[in-house]
């Protein structure tokens, strides 16, 4: 005799009592930690990596996806750090009242390091988020973003792909995601190609009002199911800090695009998210302005970002943009943060992508974003610069077998 519905859900219902139950366990254990450490030790990330790689090896031996554990945990172990940095400070609150107090010269003193971990949202106290003290007293205008001497490259994990590692990631789809037989078709492509991640415009900025402008959330859903159906991570862009959220549900990667490069307000709000980033310069955006505006994002609590070049405005009407090449062996030699390229949006004409992306790859561009539509010609924006699928193939065979240059 089969179970009924009612019985599975009441089985279920007890399945969720007792994840409440463990995760309370969890929450309590996580306050007796909170004993032991200090305001400059929260966050241990390569702990947390550790822990992350087990639990998701532990979710596939269990069947499940590893990404649906370690997203879960890193959401967990956000709140944890944010918890135990309020405890901390009550602690350090308490202390302070049985303290004399400081002199002119203390108070005008650094604060004291967090080992780059940081309050991302508003706490159950009610105080608003701010950003934690920068890592040292230096002049730096962007310490957690700044390579320090002898570090090494930051990479990370966006499920099975490595951002930053060895091999360069290749990224491709459509600027705007139109419909679910055209994001299907690029999802198709990409994934046979042997490109990494699945990208696609939901919500789009354009220079006129009237331009279409996405499908929003209707296409957000078509592309998590693109990438669902054909196992890659996807990337999409967010314009309004309400959004981080929501899009974050979905999107494994949230991307800034070169518009919003200094939309402070969104710059904390994906701060706050326990998802990837990516921050694309902004069209007359100094490095110095760009390495800045990363510095938001990991000052508020993320630091898996990565940096895009997407071209700077000049004075050369040749092409769409100018792709700034130069650009890419000084900020290797300025941060850790793994370093893609967009020559899509930097020609905006299709026979120029494939050889400007072997010149990023040569320069050290640790990975290619680019655009494919199955009908170019008829794409609802972009369709210039987008490759064909032919052309996507092509572009994708040498970029699979080539290795990022080094500093």
């Amino acid at each position: 005799m089969s179970t009924s519905l009612a019985a599975i859900r009441e089985q279920l219902d007890d399945v969720d009592q007792r994840i409440i139950d463990a995760l309370a366990a969890r929450h309590a254990l996580v306050q007796k930690a909170a004993d032991h450490k200090t305001e400059d030790y929260v966050r241990d990330a390569e702990r947390e990596e550790a822990i992350l790689d087990r639990l998701g090896q532990q979710a596939e031996d269990a069947g499940l996806h590893p990404d649906l554990i370690t997203s879960l945990y890193r959401t967990i172990f956000d709140h944890s750090v944010r918890l135990q940095e309020e405890l901390i400070e009550q602690r350090s609150d308490t202390n302070s009242k049985h303290e004399p107090a400081p002199s002119a010269s203390s108070r005008n003193g650094s604060a004291p390091p967090r080992n780059g971990s940081a309050v991302s949202s508003s706490s159950a106290t009610g105080r608003p988020a701010q950003p934690a003290p920068p890592p040292s007293s230096n002049d730096a205008p962007y310490p957690r973003v700044a390579r320090s001497p002898q570090q090494a490259d930051t990479a990370f994990h966006v499920g099975e792909v490595e951002i930053g590692g060895t091999d360069p990631v290749l990224i491709g789809g459509p600027c705007s995601v139109e419909s679910r037989d055209q994001i299907m078709a690029c999802a198709e492509v990409v994934k046979e190609a042997g490109g990494h991640i699945l990208r696609g415009g939901c919500f789009k900025p354009r220079t006129s009002p009237y331009s279409f402008q996405g499908l929003g959330f209707e296409g957000l859903d078509l592309l998590a199911d693109a990438g669902r159906r054909f196992g890659l991570p996807i990337v999409t862009e967010v314009m309004d800090p309400d959004h981080v959220e929501r899009i974050a549900e979905q999107s494994d990667i949230l991307q800034i695009g070169a518009r919003n490069m200094q939309n402070f307000a969104l710059l904390k709000a994906v701060g706050g998210s326990h998802r990837p980033v990516m921050l694309k310069r902004g069209m007359m955006a100094t490095v110095d302005e760009w390495l800045s505006a990363a510095e938001y994002i990991l000052a508020h609590g993320n630091e898996r970002v990565m940096l895009c070049q997407r071209g700077i405005r000049t004075f050369e009407p040749a092409t769409r943009f100018t792709l700034d090449l130069t650009a890419l062996p000084v900020v290797r030699e300025r941060t850790h943060l793994p370093v893609i390229v967009d020559p899509s949006h930097a020609c905006g004409t299709r026979r120029w992508v494939t050889p400007l992306a072997h010149g990023a790859l040569a320069a050290g561009a640790q990975g290619i974003m680019v655009e494919t539509h199955p009908c170019p010609d008829e794409a609802r924006s972009d369709g210039p610069q987008s490759l064909t699928f032919e052309g996507f193939r092509r572009l994708a065979a040498p970029v699979r077998t080539a290795a990022p240059a080094g500093l």
